[in-house]
Parts: structure tokens; C-alpha cells; sequence
């Protein structure tokens, strides 16, 4: 049993390959529609936790990742019409090429498996393919016209002009996509005076940049406000079919979790069967509810925002610690989540928080939990490229020349 379907304006930003501008134009076009006084529901396909800190400057909500292969294809829908509770408009930024998802499905999944146009699928959204058109002439048409026929399934609405040298060079590739029949959006100039700088994984992070990223974020919006049709963007996206769909709500996903049916699909029949059956977690002494401290600030930017939702659905007091300014845990904490971040780009800092260092050494020592991954595992060994961490794990970390990504 589906309740009555979402009716949500949504717009898909794709693009041809990695490298076009998806985020400079997503995160511009948020922050326009936003400058309008709509409520912008921001999202992000895959598991990249870098460009939704830029979603969340632009919008004033939190970023939303749709990662089909972390959540399940089954999942995504139900997380977008949360996400988006309140909206008035959902923008999804795609991630690398519009058809390029896992690198080998398993059996049973399409080739697609986790990209964009899959996602695209799942919430029956229209599509605006972001296309870097530097040194591009009439073949784009070429090009375009290919990924609006390599699936039918998918509504390529349009398209934006990303990297335009000249207006001239526009009135070029205008006339080539017009003789195809493909609208086109907006031309966005070579602008080199909004600049983000990026490393290894994308991005560097808006928190670890936040005045510089709250002005560049500032000026992307009104880059994008002035080059391209906000107007023709929002019919598309109010043209958007209802979706059919329940949102995700944490109480009744903890209360699949316990009945060991996490992975059902429909939601409110299983709700309404369990009540209150959601589990929660037993209370500290004294009878207050157990703190756990979840790691933050500059170092450790990488985490869902649902991961707090969880917690907080199952009683849980939820507080932030941030391990380059604060010397101590929170008062009371009873556990503590360490996630992913960049504690290479900041070892300094954290080494020269002893006193910090010192007691999460101390509290999982004495057996409290502690919950760590990926960059909170380098916190918690005994040294990161031969600078002191905690000490919780009997390692040493170094830091390779290789990239290494996939799930």
C-alpha cells in the first residue's frame, strides 16, 4: 500500500563524463531557485559526501546522497521523498557520466547499475544534460542526440551549455541542438573568477573552506541566474509525474531492521502492523537517554544525514565533537561514531589535541563503544605518517601515492 504520490517538482543535472561542471551548476542553480524563495531539496547520486556540503550552503537543508548500491534501488525513492519533505523543488546532481554506474553489476542488475540514469529511472525525473562545450561546434549535436537515444526510458529534457566561449560560439551550438529538437537551458560563460579547489577525492570540502565556500557558492548562484532560464527549468521540473511512493521515516526503519525485513519494500503496511515497535537503545544511568558523540568539524566532514536520524528515532542523544577544537568529549558521552573525512590534510591539529587524544584512548579502553571508518580508523591508530593519534588500534597508517576507490 502506496499513499497518495508525491506531486514534487525534480530535475536530474547529468553530463557526458566526469569533469563538465555538474556540481558548479547544480550547486549555482540551488542557490538561484533559492535567491527566488523556494525551499530546494538538495541530492547527490552515489555515496560522494564532498559535493553535498556545497548542496547544503546553497539550499539551507541538509545534502541527501541516492546510492542505489549502499541503500538498494528499492530504497531510493522513499530517502528522496524525505529528503525533500517541505520542498518545493528536488535537484539531483548525477555523478561521473550519465550511464556510468557500478563497474560490474551483479547478476541481475543492469549495466547501468548506481548511475544517474538509473537513479533518473527510479524517481521519474526529467534530465538536463550538463555538457562542457569548450573547443565543441556542431557535433554536439551529435553527441547529445546519441545520449537521448542510447535509452528511451529516460526524459532528456534538455540541455546546458557549460564553458561557452563567445555568444557567437552559443548561436552556434543553439542552432545545431534546435535542428535536433533539443531545448537548451542556459550557456554559462567561462567564468575563472569562481574558483573551488579541488584534491585526490573532488572538491575540497566547504568546511574545511567555509567563508571562501559561502562566497563562491554566492556568486555561482548568480552566475547561473544570469546565463541561464530558470523559468524553462522550473516548467520542466513541475512537469514531472507524481511519483508513487512512501518517504522513508527512521522509526519504521528500525522497526524493520528488528523484525530482520529491512529490505522491504513496502513500508507502511509493515508501520502499521508493528506500531511502536521501533527498538531503542537502553537509557545511560540515572535514567537519561544514552549520548552518543559523533565526530565533526573539518576533519571528519564525511556522513549521512540520516545516520543522525537513526539514532535520534531510537532515543539516542545525539551530540557533535570536533576533534580539532575541542579538548574534551561531550559531558556524559556514552559512545562515540568516528566516520570519513581528511585527517591526513589536518594530522598537525589533531596531534596537538593531547588532551582529546588522550581520552578517547582512555574511553575505549575502559570498554565504552566506539564506532569507526575509513578516516576514523586513521584517527584511531597509533600514528598517522608518523604523526600520534589515539592509540585505540595497535597500527601505524601511512598515507600511499595510489587512489584507491569502489565500495
Amino acid at each position: 500500500m502506496v499513499s497518495a504520490p508525491l506531486d514534487l517538482p525534480r530535475l536530474v543535472l547529468a553530463a557526458p563524463t566526469s569533469g563538465a561542471g555538474k556540481t558548479t551548476v547544480t550547486t549555482g542553480l540551488m542557490a538561484a531557485l533559492r535567491a527566488r524563495g523556494l525551499r530546494v531539496s538538495p541530492h547527490k547520486v552515489g555515496p560522494d559526501y564532498i559535493d553535498p556540503g556545497y548542496h547544503a550552503l546553497a539550499t539551507g537543508r541538509p545534502g541527501r546522497n541516492l546510492d542505489a548500491v549502499l541503500c538498494g534501488p528499492a530504497r531510493l525513492a522513499p530517502l528522496f521523498a524525505h529528503g525533500a519533505t517541505g520542498a518545493d523543488i528536488a535537484v539531483v546532481e548525477g555523478v561521473m557520466g550519465l550511464f556510468d554506474g557500478v563497474a560490474r553489476p551483479q547478476p541481475g542488475e543492469a549495466a547501468d547499475h548506481a548511475s544517474t540514469a538509473h537513479v533518473a529511472r527510479l524517481l521519474d525525473a526529467p534530465v538536463i544534460l550538463v555538457v562542457d562545450v569548450s573547443g565543441a561546434a556542431r557535433s554536439l549535436a551529435a553527441l547529445v542526440a546519441g545520449f537521448r537515444a542510447f535509452d528511451r526510458r529516460l526524459h532528456l529534457a534538455g540541455v546546458i551549455l557549460n564553458r561557452v566561449g563567445s555568444p557567437r560560439h552559443r548561436e552556434l551550438l543553439t542552432e545545431a541542438l534546435a535542428d535536433i529538437g533539443i531545448a537548451v537551458f542556459g550557456a554559462v560563460p567561462r567564468e575563472q573568477a569562481v574558483h573551488t579547489p579541488s584534491r585526490y577525492l573532488g572538491l575540497v570540502p566547504a568546511a574545511e573552506r567555509r567563508p571562501a565556500a559561502v562566497d563562491a557558492v554566492d556568486r555561482l548562484g548568480a552566475l547561473i541566474a544570469a546565463s541561464c532560464d530558470l523559468d524553462g527549468l522550473l516548467r520542466v521540473a513541475r512537469a514531472a509525474p507524481p511519483l508513487r511512493t512512501d518517504a522513508w521515516d527512521p522509526t519504521t526503519a528500525l522497526a524493520l531492521a528488528a523484525a530482520g525485513d529491512a529490505a522491504a519494500a513496502d513500508t507502511s503496511v509493515v508501520a502499521a502492523q508493528m506500531g511502536d515497535a521501533a527498538p531503542r537503545v537502553a537509557g545511560a544511568a540515572g535514567g537519561r537517554p544514552v549520548r552518543v558523540a559523533v565526530a565533526g568539524g573539518a576533519a571528519f566532514t564525511f556522513g549521512y544525514a540520516e545516520h543522525v536520524e537513526l539514532l535520534t528515532a531510537a532515543g539516542a542523544d545525539v551530540v557533535a565533537v570536533d576533534p580539532l577544537r575541542d579538548d574534551t568529549l561531550p559531558a556524559g558521552t556514552d559512545a562515540l561514531i568516528i566516520g570519513g573525512g581528511f585527517p591526513e590534510e589536518h594530522v598537525g591539529a589533531l596531534t596537538a589535541n593531547t588532551r582529546l587524544r588522550a581520552e578517547i584512548a582512555a574511553f575505549a579502553a575502559r570498554g565504552a563503544p566506539v564506532v569507526a571508518e575509513c578516516a576514523g580508523l586513521l584517527y584511531l591508530a597509533r600514528s598517522l605518517d608518523g604523526a600520534p593519534m589515539c592509540a585505540v588500534l595497535d597500527v601505524d597508517a601511512v598515507m600511499g601515492p595510489r587512489l584507491t576507490l569502489g565500495y
